[in-house]
């Protein structure tokens, strides 16, 4: 039996708009409450994230648990921008899909890892959960400062040794192909971290696959939401804005530059990060009747 369609679908980043970027975890407890309470409407729900399915089961999906999902409702998880996806119900997250065929070479995820521990695991660690793209990210006992000095080194550490492969890799304005002539990888750096990743990742990929997973289960909303605090969460939108769809983007981290866009960029005033993802999540709690 298919559901009615919600008034309201959400396309949510998860470090930023949900968990803090400092102690990457849900830090603002009316984001669960109000999490719930749209689950609970039937609200399409997707976290399309770059962090890994073991992150999103132990910092967004258990917290959730905890507090009470309801039977019924539509939520969905796509991790590592699309290379990993899963159901997220009331008893937790379902059967997670890895596509290998993006994934990097092993020789090139054992390069990474080694480069971190020999020479900068004073500030940042390499992250064991991903299973398709290789991230590390700033220790939380870390200087940010002292991080992203050490970040910008490392970025450049990796690229030589993608190079050294012969793995095509893109970093910023830089391209160096294969021997074939194709760039399969890009050096993706954010604010806490750098992900080493296969070019067909991003978020409108993620996009796609949930509202391809949505329409199985029921009609889709026209009006969609989506959230995020990187300039490459407006992928999100234009996804939806080339679809067809009613969309506007929450950028929660407007300092980095509001991109132009065809459909409305929403900032939520001075807020930003979860406490602007937590003022956006109300909102539309009191706007539906929720509360």
């Amino acid at each position: 039996m298919r559901e009615t369609p919600s008034p309201l679908g959400l396309l949510l980043d998860v470090d930023g708009p949900i968990a803090s970027p400092v102690t990457r975890t849900i830090a603002t407890p009316s984001i669960i409450t109000d999490l719930i309470s749209l689950a609970g409407a039937n609200v399409p729900i997707a976290f399309i994230t770059g962090r890994s399915s073991t992150f999103i089961r132990e910092q967004v999906v258990a917290p959730l648990r905890a507090a009470g999902l309801p039977e019924s409702m539509r939520m969905y998880g796509v991790c590592e921008k699309g290379a990993v996806w899963f159901p997220i119900t009331a008893a937790g997250m379902g059967e997670i899909v890895v596509d290998d065929s993006v994934a990097l070479p092993a020789v090139a995820v054992d390069r990474l890892r080694n480069l971190v521990v020999d020479r900068f695991d004073d500030t940042m660690f390499f992250d064991e959960t991903k299973q398709a793209m290789v991230s590390v990210e700033q220790r939380t006992d870390a200087d940010h400062g002292r991080y992203q000095g050490a970040a910008a080194v490392f970025n450049e550490a990796a690229f030589s040794v993608m190079v050294e492969l012969g793995l095509g890799i893109r970093f910023g304005d830089r391209v160096v192909p294969d021997q074939a002539g194709t760039v399969g990888f890009r050096i993706d750096p954010t604010i806490i971290s750098t992900d080493i990743e296969s070019v067909t990742l991003d978020k409108d990929r993620g996009a796609e696959r949930a509202l391809a997973f949505f329409s199985e289960s029921g009609d889709l909303p026209r009006v969609w939401r989506s959230v995020g605090d990187s300039r490459s969460d407006y992928l999100m939108a234009d996804h939806l804005h080339a679809a067809g769809y009613d969309v506007s983007h929450v950028d929660v981290r407007p300092s980095d530059g509001i991109l132009e866009r065809p459909y409305p960029v929403i900032v939520e005033g001075s807020l930003i990060h979860d406490a602007a993802g937590a003022e956006f999540l109300g909102y539309w709690v009191d706007k539906l009747g929720l509360r």
